[in-house]
């Protein structure tokens, strides 16, 4: 119960981080955040008992440097939603492709890295995907908006219902494409 996630707002309700229960009720018993959000449940102490938080919102702000957007294999899979971008599999096996390989010029950034299956991976091969028949799903590109919190997590965050209303306004439209 008190490793539950909590969602960790800032003064101005900007994601911040995602931490435990045991952490968020810390904060809130310090007076350093109040509860926005519960989960259903009871925390009981012997002295007293208050609900489980889902969303604390800090008491004031925190200032923080603007974050980089890590490139990796992890943050490119969630930006395409963990589906192959060439055939649109979300089961098995995924891996990371360049859309126009390295030896043919092809840099290892946003724009030219696509989430795939090892299936269609191997089909495409060292050829670009006109050249193999394929056609991409979905143009890559660099997320906009850059969450203090990792975006895997991030993404996966979007998917909470209790969250969804306090993460949608930071969401990338782009990243939320749907078949």
């Amino acid at each position: 119960m008190l490793d539950a996630q909590v969602l960790v707002l800032n003064f101005n309700y900007e994601p911040l981080n995602i931490t435990n229960a045991r952490r968020a009720i810390g904060l809130v018993l310090l007076g350093k955040a109040e509860t926005i959000e519960c989960n259903g449940e009871l925390v009981r102490a012997a002295r007293f008992s208050l609900p489980l938080p889902s969303v604390v919102k800090l008491a004031y702000f925190v200032r923080r440097p603007m974050p980089e957007l890590k490139l990796s294999r992890k943050s490119i899979l969630a930006r395409d939603h963990h589906t192959c971008q060439y055939c649109g599999r979300t089961d098995g096996p995924l891996t990371v492709d360049h859309v126009v390989p390295k030896h043919r010029g092809g840099d290892t950034d946003w724009a030219n890295l696509v989430c795939c299956c090892t299936r269609c991976n191997s089909r495409k091969g060292h050829r670009l995907p006109q050249e193999a028949g394929m056609l991409l799903r979905h143009k890559p590109r660099r997320p906009r908006y850059v969450p203090y919190i990792s975006l895997a997590k991030f993404m996966g965050a979007v998917q909470d219902e209790k969250w969804r209303q306090y993460l949608e306004p930071f969401v990338d439209p782009s990243l939320l494409w749907h078949e």
